[in-house]
């Protein structure tokens, strides 16, 4: 059936439901070119308004997906589900290098398509190009096969996987139209769905350094995208998560892979980046079908940490997609360091708190490890290390953080960007737990 573009925008402009056929054949026309820019623009617009209801939004969804490529993972005759993650983003947020590995572990497989940093947020392909010789684009049978045999690929977005979202999303920076829950929904899970997934989490982040504004705008987008994703065939639940402060102990790409890769061999398991791990692994596991409860998922979790399987994982992923081999065992061998550090303390001593999380991110970008523009290139060497968070005692002795930059002028900057984004008082905080709440979907397979 023909339909024509004005037709389904004044519907929508006009508060209709549009029809599954409807919405395949706008997105088909983004994705090809031969819908226009003011038309996608239009529609967003009429989108922003009007809204959709769910079953818009999961039509729309499938539609996007199936603009491109939708792969299918039967022919490699896997013997355990496919599973992953996604999160909304935030400061030294490196979760995905370690629930890859770890789901692997215990007997998943994970084809996860990652971005690159947005703003203060890190982007996961930035953190692994930091490895030498890391291919974030493998051809497909690359992928296929790093896939296969670490039971882990963490790779970035084709230009066959939902093709419709990069145009659309592209239209939709430009028109003050990205703040829409319906079309943030179908835009993370055109591309996640793309995946041939059996399973999903989803990790929301809520704070100062979050993408999205409020704690309620947060369980809006949590919900939608489990109901949407439940809807569309891929049982999915989500996590709310704290983004009050630094997720990790470092902010920068090389320092997070380094963290990462400690974790996976056995270091820093306590703090807060191990919690929102193991919860979102946890997580995943259950719905995906691997754990009956949580705490058989835990128990599978730290059995694949404590016998190595996990960070063999990781190692053999590196290897397959063009790393050295032996990178788990020598990551200082290999990860650019940056030729400035400087300790950066606090004005009194006290206790840490608050945190403006945001400025933290622009601390790293400034420093060089994120992007003012798209087309920019990075310095994975540089960052924030030792990062104090809220709760923790700074001292004479114990710094805010430690700042890596590429020459002295780039580390006062951020130091005094760091003063500024720190706020130290006497009394101990609440710190609370970093998983504030599960979301689960509102609508059945």
């Amino acid at each position: 059936m023909s339909f024509l573009p004005q037709e389904i925008i004044r519907r929508k402009r006009d508060g209709e439901v549009l029809s599954d056929a409807e919405l395949r054949f706008f997105a088909a026309g983004i994705g090809d070119g031969s819908i226009g820019e003011g038309q996608i623009a239009a529609f967003a617009m009429a989108v922003f308004f009007r809204g959709l209801c769910m079953d818009e939004r999961v039509a729309l969804t499938l539609a996007m997906r199936d603009s491109g490529d939708v792969l299918c993972w039967d022919e490699l005759g896997l013997d355990g589900p496919i599973l992953d993650k996604h999160s909304t983003g935030g400061v030294g947020d490196v979760v995905s290098l370690m629930l890859g590995p770890l789901l692997a572990a215990c007997g998943a497989y994970v084809p996860m398509i990652s971005g690159r940093g947005l703003g203060h947020t890190g982007g996961t392909l930035d953190k692994l190009e930091s490895i030498p010789g890391y291919d974030v684009t493998p051809d497909n049978a690359t992928f296929r096969r790093a896939l296969q045999q670490a039971g882990v690929a963490i790779i970035g977005q084709t230009g066959r996987l939902a093709p419709a979202d990069a145009r659309f999303y592209a239209t939709r920076d430009v028109t003050a139209t990205v703040e829409s829950i319906d079309l943030i929904t179908a835009s993370i899970l055109s591309k996640k769905l793309a995946a041939g997934l059996d399973a999903l989490v989803m990790d929301v982040k809520v704070g100062d350094g979050a993408f999205m504004p409020t704690y309620a705008a947060s369980q809006e987008l949590a919900q939608s995208i489990a109901d949407v994703a439940t809807g569309a065939g891929t049982p999915t639940t989500a996590l709310l998560t704290d983004m009050n402060q630094c997720l990790a102990r470092s902010a920068g790409n090389a320092l997070e892979v380094a963290e990462a890769v400690e974790f996976l061999s056995g270091g820093g398991r306590e703090g807060r980046l191990g919690e929102v791990t193991m919860a979102l692994c946890a997580e995943v596991m259950q719905t995906g079908g691997l754990a009956a409860t949580a705490d058989e998922a835990h128990a599978a979790l730290a059995a694949a940490l404590d016998s190595g399987r996990a960070a063999e994982a990781f190692g053999r992923m590196v290897a397959e997609l063009g790393g050295p081999s032996d990178f788990v065992e020598r990551p200082n061998n290999y990860l650019p360091t940056a030729p400035v550090t400087l300790e950066v303390f606090a004005q009194r001593d006290g206790v840490v708190v608050g945190v403006a999380t945001r400025d933290l991110g622009m601390c790293v970008v400034r420093l060089g490890g994120g992007r003012t523009n798209a087309g920019q290139g990075i310095d994975h060497a540089v960052g924030l290390a030792e990062v104090a968070g809220i709760g923790d005692a700074v001292s004479a002795e114990r710094p805010l953080a430690v700042v890596h930059a590429r020459d002295e002028a780039a580390a006062a900057r951020a130091a005094a960007g760091l003063l500024a984004a720190f706020e130290v008082g006497d009394a101990d905080p609440d710190v609370g737990s970093v998983v504030y709440e599960r979301i689960t979907p509102n609508i059945s397979t």
